[in-house]
C-alpha cells in the first residue's frame, strides 16, 4: 500500500494560520525587541514639528507569504520612484491612522479596505523630511495572491506593485547598513535586498523592525 502523503493545502494552510498568528503578536513585542544598534539617523535633518502620516505594511497570506510594496512613479513632486508602503498624510477627515493607512491604499492601489484585517501599529518612524509615520499592519486573505486581489493603480501616484518575500523579510542579513555623507557627516541608513527594485530609507528601517520583532516571536 502506498503512504498516504499529507495534502499540499493542509500544509500551506497551517503555515499560513501560523504566520497569522506571528503577525498579530508582533506590534505587542517591546519596542526594544525590534531596535537594531545601529539604524537610519536622519532625525536631525528636520527638528519638526513633525506632519502626521501612516502607512499600511500589508501582508499578503498567499502560498509564497510577502510584504506588499509599491514603487512610486518618476513625475511626484516627492520621493519620485521611491519604494514605499501604501500610504500619506493623515488628513483632518481621518478618524484615525489606520483609517487613513486604509483610505490611501484604497485610493493609491485600488485595494478594498473590507479585504484587510488590521492586527495593530508598529512604532511611529520619524523621517529626515519631516514626517512622523505610523506604520499600520494588516492582513490580506489567506490564499490570495497579488493577481487575486484585484488591485488597479492609480497612474499619478504608482508605477507598480510587488512583493517583499517572507525567506528575504526575516533573514538578519538580509538588510544591509549603508553610509552615505550627507550635510557635513557620515548617516547611516539600511538598504533590503531585492533583483528589480531599491528598498532603502525609511521603507527598509519599518521593515527591519518589523522582522526583528517577527524573529522574536520565533
Amino acid at each position: 500500500m502506498r503512504p498516504t502523503l499529507p495534502l499540499r493545502g493542509q500544509q500551506v494552510s497551517a503555515m499560513l494560520e501560523n504566520l497569522r498568528q506571528r503577525v498579530r503578536q508582533a506590534p505587542h513585542i517591546s519596542h526594544e525587541a525590534s531596535l537594531h544598534p545601529e539604524g537610519d539617523d536622519t532625525r536631525d535633518l528636520n527638528p519638526g514639528p513633525y506632519t502626521p502620516a501612516a502607512v499600511l505594511v500589508p501582508f499578503v497570506l498567499s502560498d509564497a507569504p510577502g510584504v506588499l510594496l509599491t514603487k512610486r512613479t518618476s513625475h511626484l513632486t516627492k520621493h519620485a520612484g521611491q519604494v514605499s508602503f501604501p500610504g500619506g498624510r493623515i488628513d483632518p477627515q481621518d478618524a484615525s491612522p489606520e483609517a487613513a493607512a486604509l483610505r490611501e491604499a484604497q485610493e493609491e492601489i485600488g485595494l478594498d479596505p473590507t479585504l484587510v484585517e488590521i492586527v495593530g501599529r508598529l512604532p511611529d518612524y520619524i523621517t529626515g523630511t519631516g514626517y512622523r509615520i505610523t506604520p499600520v499592519l494588516g492582513l490580506l486573505p489567506s490564499g490570495h495572491d497579488l493577481d487575486m486581489l484585484g488591485l488597479s493603480l492609480s497612474p499619478d501616484e504608482v508605477e507598480s506593485v510587488f512583493e517583499l518575500k517572507l525567506p528575504v523579510l526575516l533573514d538578519p542579513a538580509a538588510p544591509q547598513l549603508m553610509t552615505k555623507f550627507f550635510r557635513g557627516r557620515d548617516r547611516f541608513y539600511w538598504e533590503y535586498p531585492h533583483p528589480e527594485y531599491h528598498i532603502w530609507g525609511a521603507t527598509a528601517a519599518i521593515l527591519v523592525g518589523l522582522s526583528a520583532r517577527l524573529r522574536a516571536l520565533g
